[in-house]
C-alpha cells in the first residue's frame, strides 16, 4: 500500500509541476486534463501525508522512551500520547485503504432513471409520482439538471412510468444506490374506510453510456413513428414526432415523445437504449463469473425491496442496511443525503472486508 501511495503522491507533485509549465497554461486542454486528475488524487495525498507525519511523530515519540533521565510521570505522559499517536495511524490507515479501492468507472457519469408503478393500482401510480420528485429535489440540491425523457401519466397525477435523466458529476456516484423496489404504506385519499395499503414502485438507476461504450447496429433497429399523445395541441398532432425504438436481437422497446423534434426523440430514446443494453450486459458478465456473494447493500436488482416509506409511523427504513429514520416528509422533500451516505458506507465496508478476506 506504502508503495503505491507514494507513487500517487509522486504523480501529484509532477502534475503541479506540469501545469506550472507555460507551454502547457496556454493550452486549456491540457492544463483541464491535469487539473482533474490532480483534484482526484489529492485528497488520498493529503490523507497520504497526514500518515507520513503521523509516522514521523510516532517514533520521535517511542524515542524518548529510552532516555534513562525520563521522570516516571513524563514516561506516563510520553506512553499516553503514543496510544493515541498509535490509534491514529490506525484511522488513517483505514481511510487509506478506502481511498485505494477501485473506483466505480460510472460513477462520475450521467443517469437515467426508470421509475414504474408496481402493485397498488392508482395508488403505486402516485407513490411513482412522489419519487419522482424526491428525486428531482434530490437531484437540485446537488446543483444537477434534470431532463424528462418519456412519461406515461395515470390521469390523477399519477405515473405507470416516468423516465429521466440527471446531468452533473458524481451522480451515478449517488443515485446508484436507489434500484429496486420501494414500498409505501399509507391510507390513499381514495380509501374511504381508513385503511392502510401498501403499494410499490420499481427504480432503475443506469449510468448513460456513449456510442462507444455501446455500439448498436443500426440494422438490428425498428425506428417507428407516431404522433404524440402528450401536450403540445394540435401541432404535436398534426407532426409525428414520437419515436418507437425496438431493439430487435433483445426484443427490447423504448419510446419517447417529450420533445417536439423527431430527432430529439430519437437521440433521447437511443440514450435510453444504450444504457439498458450496457446494464444488459453488465449483468450477464457477473453471471458468467459465478458471482454468488451479493453485497449487503444490494445487487440492484429491480425485485430486490430496498425500502419502505411507511407514513403512519413518519417512518423510512431501508432494509439492505437496517437503517430506519423518522423524516418521512424530509425524505420525500429530496433529503437523501443520510441515507445514500450510510449505504456508501456499508458497501465499502463489505468491499474492505472481501479484499481483508480474499
Amino acid at each position: 500500500m506504502l508503495e503505491k501511495l507514494a507513487l500517487v503522491e509522486e504523480r501529484y507533485e509532477e502534475l503541479n509541476h506540469l501545469m506550472a509549465d507555460p507551454e502547457v497554461a496556454t493550452d486549456p486542454t491540457r492544463l483541464t486534463e491535469y487539473a482533474q486528475e490532480r483534484a482526484e488524487i489529492e485528497p488520498l495525498v493529503q490523507t497520504y501525508r497526514q500518515y507520513k507525519s503521523i509516522l514521523e511523530e510516532l517514533a520521535q515519540t517511542e524515542s524518548m522512551l529510552h532516555d534513562d533521565e525520563l521522570g516516571e510521570d513524563m514516561r506516563d505522559l510520553v506512553v499516553e500520547e503514543i496510544e493515541k499517536l498509535k490509534a491514529r495511524r490506525l484511522e488513517l490507515e483505514k481511510e487509506l485503504r478506502a481511498m485505494l479501492l477501485p473506483r466505480d468507472p460510472n460513477d462520475e457519469k450521467n443517469v437515467i432513471v426508470e421509475i414504474r408503478a408496481g402493485a397498488g393500482g392508482n395508488e403505486a401510480g402516485l407513490f411513482a409520482a412522489d419519487l419522482y420528485r424526491m428525486y428531482t429535489r434530490y437531484a437540485e440540491s446537488h446543483g444537477w439538471d434534470t431532463e424528462l425523457l418519456s412519461a406515461h401519466e395515470t390521469g390523477i397525477g399519477g405515473f405507470k412510468e416516468v423516465i429521466f435523466m440527471v446531468k452533473g458529476r458524481g451522480a451515478y456516484s449517488r443515485l446508484k444506490y436507489e434500484s429496486g423496489v420501494h414500498r409505501v404504506q399509507r391510507v390513499p385519499v381514495t380509501e374511504a374506510s381508513g385503511r392502510i395499503h401498501t403499494s410499490t414502485a420499481t427504480v432503475a438507476v443506469l449510468p448513460e453510456v456513449n456510442e462507444i461504450e455501446v455500439e448498436v447496429n443500426p440494422t438490428d433497429l425498428r425506428v417507428d413513428v407516431y404522433c404524440s399523445s402528450g401536450p403540445g395541441g394540435q401541432h404535436m398532432q398534426k407532426n409525428a414526432t414520437a419515436v418507437r425504438i425496438t431493439h430487435l436481437p433483445t426484443g427490447m422497446v423504448v419510446s419517447c415523445e417529450s420533445e417536439r423534434s423527431q430527432l430529439q426523440n430519437k437521440l433521447r430514446a437511443m440514450a435510453v437504449l444504450r444504457s439498458r443494453l450496457y446494464a444488459m450486459e453488465k449483468e450477464r458478465q457477473r453471471a458468467e463469473r459465478g458471482e454468488t456473494r451479493r453485497s449487503q447493500v444490494g445487487t440492484g436488482e429491480r425485485s430486490e425491496k430496498i425500502r419502505t416509506y411507511n407514513f403512519p409511523q413518519n417512518r423510512v427504513t431501508d432494509h439492505r442496511i437496517g437503517l430506519t429514520i423518522h423524516r418521512l416528509a424530509d425524505v420525500l422533500e429530496g433529503d437523501l443525503d443520510e441515507i445514500i451516505e450510510k449505504l456508501a458506507t456499508a458497501e465499502q465496508a463489505e468491499r474492505l472486508q472481501a479484499i481483508s478476506e480474499g
